[in-house]
């Protein structure tokens, strides 16, 4: 599957989805910093993309970047809060906390 999705931007078609589907594959293998790295592209092409800001600010919670994952979710909070997306709003509430509660005991 990543095979595929870095094939498609080997051919020029770089965009969010493409972007989205290649983090929420890294994501998926655990490889946390690739997934960040596409995650933040597809956030770059499509602002409003509450799934890949959710995503976005699990992968660095998972690399235990906990600033920049509360970040993320500070803004992918408000996305998906503006576009009514209230699942993922949710979600990364619950991640928001984490995070606050990680960075309480760091």
């Amino acid at each position: 599957m990543i095979s595929t999705f870095l094939s498609m931007l080997d051919k020029g078609n770089d965009n969010a989805l493409v972007r989205y589907s290649l983090g929420n594959a890294y994501f998926g293998e655990k490889n946390y910093q690739l997934a960040a790295e596409h995650l933040q592209k597809a956030v770059e092409h499509d602002s409003n993309y509450s799934a890949a800001w959710k995503i976005l600010g699990r992968s660095f919670f998972e690399l235990k970047q906990f600033e920049k994952a509360l970040e993320i979710y500070n803004r992918g909070i408000e996305v998906a809060s503006a576009q009514g997306d209230k699942q993922a709003e949710k979600e990364m509430l619950v991640f928001q906390r984490r995070c606050e509660r990680a960075l309480d005991k760091g």
